[in-house]
């Protein structure tokens, strides 16, 4: 077997002792070893990328030596290997994008549980994408759950506390809804495994019995990563959780944790379900709904907020509306879409986090939008990298969200049903994306008096500015080499099941 077929397991195994180990060491060791991690995984993932894509298949590692149906499985494909390359990646520009933030409000002495709280969560997202045992995905879910639950409150502050209590509360009752589904599927089916658990279920839609029992295992299942995902409407514990935590966190939690969720509820309607039998439930038409309206009221709800993080973390709740919307036609067309997007969006959130805590540190620790008032003219790394980012979310030519809609505008026009309001709500949400990003832009780039405020350059916070323009760089990539990584993600899909 080539060895590169060890590389998934032994990413998710490298996170899981590099949490163990930084548990005992100080501050800056744990970052280092952190940082070594990331860069690992990230070459790990690009290694098993490069073997998929040639090899134009995706493969199975079997834990141990118990095969099917009683041993654990890992399967890596073409998909799997491109969003654990993503994931490694962004998650490495947001920690050191935020690090000089978090030495300000983290103590010293829980700054390596930081980096405890990043490996395992790393780890949980890895497994999230590469395992094909439903179990051992639950288990992941929940070491998800509690690393991004620490990483809110690790700040330590009432609004923190606050909102992790409250994302635990709506993340557990989550979890549960997934482990009654995932219960009844294994009473129906007698199987864990992926592949195994699909040909039960065939096999019970072609006899016709059991057919009530498996329709609302899919729905708890379905509802419970739509709850921890933050689908409207089971968002209201996001925008504090965004808001107030550390700005690494932020930029993880937003870009990459809800993203694990989805790409297993992706696992779950290919190679659980199965698409036709997902589409012939329709549970799909009331996410298509539900994301339409995540659309229209998480971008309403941005256009009143006054507080620039707050207003960043609504705007994640339409984004995720898109990909729902996507999932919602029920089409390779449109899950093709919603998969670019969850690159995009992750790409582009944490850049548009990691900006704004440049324009808010030269506006004297302000996040209201009075106080930014030309705020783009004191950090210049920062103005210019708000504004990509908001044009990206925008959907102008060059940036990456572009391309997104546009994926999700072809894909509607295949699908006759749902081609009318896709496109309508597509247009409304463009429009209030532009209402509260470029209101925000003319707000950073107003002149005014400077002299009474701090300004930054780049000699000041070089790793910072080298961040930011990493996320840049990274965005208008997919804005304008978007076909590579459009044919990887069908390439994954036509494999995925």
């Amino acid at each position: 077997m080539d060895f590169v077929r060890n590389f998934p397991c032994i990413s998710i195994m490298l996170c899981l002792f590099a949490g163990i180990i930084s548990s005992g060491l100080r501050d800056k060791a744990a970052m280092w070893v952190n940082a070594a991690l990331l860069t690992i995984n990230t070459v790990l993932s690009a290694y098993t990328l490069i073997y998929t894509l040639a090899l134009g298949d995706s493969f199975v590692y079997v834990m141990g030596t118990f095969p099917a149906p009683w041993g654990n499985e890992i399967r890596a494909g073409v998909l799997e290997a491109l969003m654990a390359l993503f994931f490694c990646i962004i998650m490495l520009l947001s920690l050191f994008g935020g690090r000089h933030k978090l030495m300000e409000v983290v103590e010293e002495d829980k700054l390596h549980l930081y980096y405890v709280l990043t490996d395992l969560l790393l780890s949980s997202l890895l497994a999230l994408v590469y395992t094909n045992d439903m179990f051992t995905a639950y288990v992941f879910v929940e070491i998800n759950t509690i690393s991004a639950c620490g990483l809110i409150m690790i700040r330590q502050n009432g609004r923190t506390i606050e909102a992790a209590v409250r994302y635990m509360i709506m993340s557990l009752l989550g979890s549960g809804m997934l482990l009654l589904g995932l219960c009844m599927l294994y009473d129906l089916t007698g199987h864990l495994l992926m592949n195994n658990i699909k040909e039960s279920v065939a096999l019970i839609v072609a006899d016709g019995d059991y057919v009530i029992p498996l329709i609302v295992s899919i729905v708890l299942m379905s509802v419970g990563l739509c709850i921890k995902s933050a689908l409207f409407p089971f968002h209201a514990w996001l925008p504090d959780a965004y808001g107030y935590s550390t700005i690494s966190s932020a930029a993880m939690l937003s870009s990459l944790v809800s993203k694990g969720y989805i790409f297993l509820l992706i696992k779950i309607i290919y190679r659980v379900i199965g698409l036709d039998v997902y589409d012939d439930t329709r549970i799909i038409d009331i996410l298509f709904l539900f994301g339409l309206m995540g659309m229209i009221f998480g971008s309403t709800s941005a256009i009143k907020e006054n507080d620039i993080r707050r207003m960043i973390a609504f705007s994640s709740v339409a984004q995720i509306g898109y990909i729902y919307m996507g999932f919602g036609m029920g089409t390779q067309a449109g899950m093709t879409a919603s998969i670019f997007h969850i690159l995009s969006h992750a790409a582009t959130k944490s850049l548009l986090f990691i900006a704004a805590i440049g324009l808010t540190d030269v506006s004297g620790g302000s996040r209201a939008f009075i106080e930014l008032t030309g705020s783009g003219y004191r950090n210049k790394w920062a103005g210019v990298t708000f504004t990509v980012g908001s044009l990206a979310m925008v959907g102008v030519p060059l940036f990456s969200g572009f391309i997104s809609k546009l994926l999700f505008s072809q894909a509607a026009v295949q699908n006759h049903a749902k081609m009318l309001p896709a496109l309508i709500v597509l247009g409304i949400s463009t429009i209030l994306n532009a209402i509260y990003f470029m209101k925000t832009v003319i707000r950073i780039y107003t002149p005014i008096d400077n002299s009474v405020y701090s300004v930054i350059t780049f000699k000041d916070m070089p790793v910072y500015a080298i961040v930011l323009l990493a996320f840049i760089i990274l965005n208008v990539i997919l804005g304008i080499s978007s076909q590579p990584v459009v044919d990887m993600i069908q390439q994954g899909l036509a494999t995925f099941a």
